[in-house]
Order: structure tokens, then C-alpha cells, then sequence
């Protein structure tokens, strides 16, 4: 089981900010699946007040329930400045903002649930491709 924070502008769906944008394929069906394995989510947003519980609604509509919401876990406290500490604790991230930029929701579930770096997702994918091109080259004397 893994800790995994997930952003919701660009991520879930596109940025429209402040409003809600349409959702990114296969977003919330992934992260149901997420759930569904045992995965803690928590929705990781800069998103705050009526914006960030128009975002959380918009996820439970479509049947994504957060362990937490922008905070570790939903008993922590606000700290004496009325702030959660932005430093979550997590073992994946998903957002928008990552070096190389955001994989399809297909590479994200297969990251997580076999354990793959991104890098071994890609290659394997290429090898696959290659291997389908290299089945379907013909030489101009065969038949």
C-alpha cells in the first residue's frame, strides 16, 4: 500500500482555474482503481476554501473519496499560524508539474501497481513497438 498525493489543476482535469476544467482521460477511473487496491490518496492542491471543496465534490461525484485533503492525514491539526504543513508525506506524486511532464493515467497505474520506474514503462513500450514494426515490415520478394 502506498501513500500517494495527487494533484487536481492539470492533473485530474485540465487547467481552467478557478474553475473546474473537463476531465483528463481516464483520471478518475484510475484513481477509483488506486483506491480500490488500497492506495491512500490525498488530494494535493493549491486550491483552498469553497475552490478546494468545489474540487473535492467534483472527485466524489465521480466516486474518488481522499484519505486526505491537503494535509498527511484527516485527523492532523492546524499548527498555532492556522496552517497545515505543505510538506506531505508521500511515496508517489502525481502533478502536471513533474520534470518530463505528466504520464498517460495507463503509465501511472502500471508505475504503481508493478513497481516500475517510469523509464522501464517507456522502454518497455518502445520495445514493444518495435517489435510490432519489425512483425509487420515485409520485403518487397516475399508474398
Amino acid at each position: 500500500m502506498a501513500t500517494i498525493a495527487v494533484d487536481f489543476d492539470g492533473t485530474i482535469v485540465t487547467h481552467e482555474y478557478p474553475d473546474i476544467g473537463e476531465e483528463i482521460p481516464f483520471a478518475t477511473e484510475t484513481l477509483r482503481m488506486l483506491i480500490q487496491d488500497h492506495h491512500q490518496l490525498i488530494l494535493w492542491s493549491v486550491r483552498e476554501g469553497q475552490l478546494l471543496q468545489n474540487a473535492v465534490d467534483w472527485c466524489k461525484e465521480r466516486g474518488v473519496e481522499f484519505y486526505a485533503v491537503n494535509k498527511d492525514y484527516p485527523e492532523e491539526e492546524k499548527d498555532k499560524n492556522n496552517h497545515f504543513s505543505r510538506k506531505i508525506k508521500a511515496d508517489y506524486f502525481i502533478d502536471d508539474r513533474n520534470i518530463g511532464g505528466l504520464p498517460d493515467w495507463g503509465q501511472i497505474y502500471q508505475i504503481i501497481s508493478t513497481g516500475k520506474s517510469y523509464r522501464q514503462i517507456l522502454r518497455e513500450s518502445m520495445e514493444g513497438l518495435a517489435d510490432q514494426q519489425a512483425s509487420k515490415k515485409k520485403h518487397w520478394w516475399s508474398k
